[in-house]
């Protein structure tokens, strides 16, 4: 199964400039998803992060990485529409190996470690041309939408 922005859009709260899911390329109920953030030199973030050499900050290619998870998360649990969302909880073992820069096609592989009724945890990692940029496992939960 793959997803175009409309149907991410339908999955996660997230809107810009904190969208970082601009596809899913595969996506396998209960067991992975591989999604896609074109990194662009429009992001708001290169403007002080740096001026002289843009790069994308870690904090942001670990929550790319977890919205592909919420993603996965949704579609495993059918929770679309539900009014359930999928906060994130915790951050393991992340390693940055490889600064992403914009023009860049990060492509977030994410699959389950563990998943209970209400708690998920995660592995994934995002690569660049099949070298890995960034890893991490992480933990999230469902849960009704708070106003």
């Amino acid at each position: 199964m793959s997803l175009d922005i409309k149907a991410v859009m339908a999955c996660l709260p997230h809107r810009f400039p904190m969208l970082l899911v601009d596809r899913v390329e595969s996506l396998h109920p209960d067991q992975s998803i591989v999604a896609i953030k074109a990194v662009s030199m429009n992001e708001p973030y290169f403007q002080g992060h740096f001026p002289d050499r843009p790069i994308m900050p870690g904090v942001l290619i670990v929550e790319a990485l977890a919205q592909a998870a919420g993603i996965l998360a949704v579609e495993s649990l059918n929770l679309r529409g539900s009014g359930k969302l999928v906060y994130f909880m915790a951050i393991e073992e992340a390693k940055f190996r490889k600064p992403v820069a914009p023009g860049c096609l990060l492509k977030l592989e994410v699959g389950f470690l563990q998943r209970r009724a209400s708690v998920c945890k995660f592995a994934g990692r995002a690569m660049l041309d099949g070298v890995v940029a960034a890893e991490a496992r992480f933990t999230a939960m469902v849960a009704d939408a708070t106003s």
